[in-house]
């Protein structure tokens, strides 16, 4: 704000104690008020005091090379927080080795971790919605890089398991906030394209884990993979400090509100979230309980739940049963069975590339219902994602066995990790639309249910293997897949009656 524009509301301020407000008053927070195309004259002129969105702070104003370095600074940083849930999956070994534990112990380096990226967001989302997405994204991540330390030089396995829970936790900012960060630099028009960017690294990361890991591990000690870990944190924590500003528009004018009174002496210039009662704990309660309920009492939602979370349950399940696929069947060494993972993250690449497809598809849904299409139109993605899933699994089954050469499994996860993604970002995009008024906590519903199968199926996936084959264990789970693939097709279906029936959706 220039020296200039301060003076002007000085004096406004002065004039305005002095007499009553003339009919057409300047608002004291705009720099351009002489203008009869101002959008918010009127709103200004009944209250001169409150702040208002100026085209030189809104968020969406930026430049585009700016807000593309922030969205690419925010995705980047969810790809370290997945990335860092599945990199121990190639540390289980030296765990063990180190701590004189069993491989069942070491595979809760994975489990814990998941764990706290699903509980997170019920304490962050709200915090967000408080303080800004700025201050949240810095002293989370801050926390994630500084806990990560006593994972990377952990004394024994409880130090060691117990930091691996916390430092899920703390990451968990980048799951629950960070997509509403790149909704606040974009218009409804222009958010797919940097909304899928943000997604496919947010799911690649589980894939990148093992790739990055697998290298560590095959050639130095497991704790590299930690410090290797700790040097990705610190470069983002500079990054989110230094380049990264608040997008969060409430908290913008919060902060003008507070610049302006502290320059004029005037108490009361305010933003609108200054005047809402807005309690900490009340928030962080209902953040807690409403999810609760709403998977509870909504069948909908809930059987969309349980099918993303099955779905993730078996990405993570892959991180034991590649090592088992390719090293045992294959004699992969332990970077080479890390590569193997390189099919799943094509699959998810070549997704976002077919993202031009799905906006034209999306664009056209819309001028057929006049701009307002019912949310079930966003399903039509996870229907081909529904069943791209079973197929991929069904096609991995039955080309695990060592006469068939290794580079046909590792094709079969190509259709596979493309059905994930579309998966995700289809029941994310039905779920935040059909359930606008508690869109938040049908999201953090989402994210503790489906985190809670990322951390269980790794644990019996060993069992199960050893017990079915590769062959039997991975078809049972296209079995489960295949069972859950009509969801998208029932809702679209029958989803507006539902929706006519359910006290949470619109």
């Amino acid at each position: 704000m220039s020296r200039k524009s301060s003076e002007t509301f000085a004096a406004q301020a002065q004039a305005d104690a002095e007499k009553q407000p003339p009919a057409r008053v300047p608002s004291p927070d705009s720099t351009y008020s002489n203008s009869n195309v101002d959008p918010l004259a009127n709103d200004k002129a009944r209250d001169p005091y409150r702040v208002f969105l100026e085209p030189e702070d809104n968020p969406k104003k930026l430049s585009a090379i700016r807000k593309s370095i922030v969205v690419l600074i925010i995705s980047i940083a969810g790809l370290c927080a997945t990335c860092a849930s599945s990199m121990a999956s190639f540390t289980e070994e030296g765990l063990s080795s180190t701590f004189h534990t069993s491989h069942e112990v070491t595979i809760l380096s994975i489990s814990l971790y998941v764990e706290g990226l699903g509980l997170g967001p019920l304490l962050v989302g709200p915090l967000s919605e408080v303080y800004g997405r700025n201050i949240v994204y810095q002293i989370s991540y801050f926390l994630f890089f500084a806990l990560t330390w006593p994972t990377a030089f952990a004394p024994n396995i409880a130090t060691f398991l117990v930091f691996r829970f916390i430092t899920g936790f703390c990451a968990s900012a980048f799951l629950s906030v960070a997509g509403g960060s790149v909704g606040d630099l974009y218009t409804n028009e222009k958010v797919a394209n940097p909304m899928a960017i943000y997604t496919l690294c947010v799911f690649i990361g589980p894939v990148a884990g093992p790739l990055i890991s697998g290298f560590i591990n095959q050639n130095v000690d497991w704790r590299w993979t930690y410090r290797v870990l700790l040097i990705w944190q610190f470069v983002l924590v500079l990054c989110l400090v230094f380049i990264v500003p608040e997008t969060y528009e409430p908290i913008i004018l919060k902060r003008k509100a507070r610049r302006l009174r502290k320059q004029t002496g005037d108490d009361r210039y305010y933003a609108p979230i200054e005047r809402q009662d807005k309690s900490v704990y009340r928030m962080i309660l209902l953040s807690c309980y409403v999810p609760f309920k709403l998977v509870l009492f909504d069948r909908m939602a809930l059987a969309l739940d349980i099918w993303t979370s099955l779905v993730l349950g078996i990405l993570y399940l892959a991180f034991q049963a590649w090592p088992i696929i390719f090293e045992q069947k294959h004699g992969f060494n332990v970077q080479s069975t890390g590569l193997a993972f390189l099919g799943m993250g094509i699959g998810m690449a070549l997704a976002v590339a077919l993202q031009p497809l799905w906006n034209r598809y999306n664009r056209r849904e819309a001028a057929k219902y006049g701009g307002n299409p019912p949310p079930e139109t966003r399903l039509v993605m996870g229907q081909v994602g529904g069943v791209l899933v079973p197929l991929g699994l069904f096609w991995l089954a039955f080309t695990t066995y060592p006469a068939v050469p290794w580079i046909v499994p590792i094709i079969a996860s190509v259709p596979f990790g493309a059905g994930v993604l579309w998966v995700f970002a289809s029941t994310f995009t039905y779920l935040v639309t059909a359930y606008r008024p508690v869109a938040a906590s049908a999201m953090a519903a989402n994210s503790a249910l489906r985190s809670t199968f990322a951390a269980a199926f790794p644990l019996f996936a060993g069992a199960m293997y050893n017990r079915l084959g590769t062959v039997g264990a991975t078809a049972l789970l296209a079995g489960l897949a295949t069972l859950m693939a009509p969801l998208p097709f029932i809702f679209w279906k029958i989803g507006a009656r539902l929706r006519a029936s359910s006290q949470f959706a619109t």
